[in-house]
């Protein structure tokens, strides 16, 4: 099962983003991308709703509860 990190770089990747382009959409510093990718840390629950709606994935996707 893909962690959170993987599946937000997946899906970064997919949209042909950066890291820092990522985090300014989302309104975080470049390192707290690189941080949740890395799994060293992980969004708040509103950090992780506006992650959901950018991407349109659902929050279970992103936290792997479904595939």
């Amino acid at each position: 099962m893909k962690e959170f990190g993987e599946r937000l770089r997946a899906l970064r990747l997919e949209k042909g983003m950066g890291q820092i382009q990522l985090a300014k959409e989302l309104e975080v510093g470049k390192s707290v991308i690189s941080l949740w990718e890395l799994g060293k840390c992980e969004p708040t629950l509103s950090k992780l709703v506006a992650i959901s709606k950018f991407f349109g994935v659902t929050i279970d996707y992103l936290v792997g509860l479904e595939d």
